[in-house]
């Protein structure tokens, strides 16, 4: 069997550098609140509110700063405030929804950002060998719950030295399948 984290991936956004200071003020750094599974990347003091045109929501920075300015919603998050966010994997916003973020300091109008992340594992090469899975394959992943155990289909394999093993699925998932927090679960391929 193939063990591998599930972690569930709350609403986030990735700013880049000039979004962050008209966000937060010129000068502006990202303060790290906590360290993630994938090395280097953290969760951020700094929130900012999406409006959509029927509401909006708070959601946490994710860092470090990016290329592009990313926001990532379940599609439940997204029906909330009136935004369509597309499933697809995180850096592929070409054409996708913009929304408006709001920080303390100033607002972005941002075209096209937002989306629906394509549930994925993340990969290092060695793990992807001993698995068998090679880069942009298509798996599956079962996890076990109480009442709610549950095979997700669909699993884009992401492998690159810069990554550590874990499965990233959002709130509605983890929803759908009753989990509370992270969890071991099998590769199926």
């Amino acid at each position: 069997m193939t063990k591998v984290l599930v972690e569930t991936s709350a609403r986030h956004v990735h700013v880049t550098d000039e979004h962050l200071e008209i966000l937060f003020g010129k000068g502006h750094k990202l303060t790290n609140k906590k360290d993630l599974s994938q090395p280097g990347q953290f969760a951020c003091e700094e929130k900012v509110t999406i409006v959509g045109p029927k509401g909006q929501l708070k959601a946490s920075i994710l860092g470090p700063t990016r290329k592009a300015t990313q926001v990532e919603l379940s599609l439940t998050d997204a029906r909330t405030v009136g935004l369509v966010a597309e499933i697809r994997e995180s850096g592929d916003i070409a054409g996708s929804q913009g929304c408006k973020l709001v920080g303390p300091e100033g607002e972005v109008e941002i075209k096209e950002g937002v989306i629906a992340a394509k549930r994925h594992v993340h990969l290092d090469p060695e793990t992807a060998k001993e698995f068998g899975i090679e880069n942009g394959q298509i798996i599956s992943v079962k996890v076990e719950s109480e009442a709610r155990s549950l095979i997700f289909g669909d699993v884009v394999a992401r492998v690159s030295e810069k990554f550590a093993p874990a499965v990233h699925i959002d709130t509605d998932e983890a929803n759908a399948a009753g989990l509370k927090g992270a969890v071991e679960g099998e590769i199926i391929k």
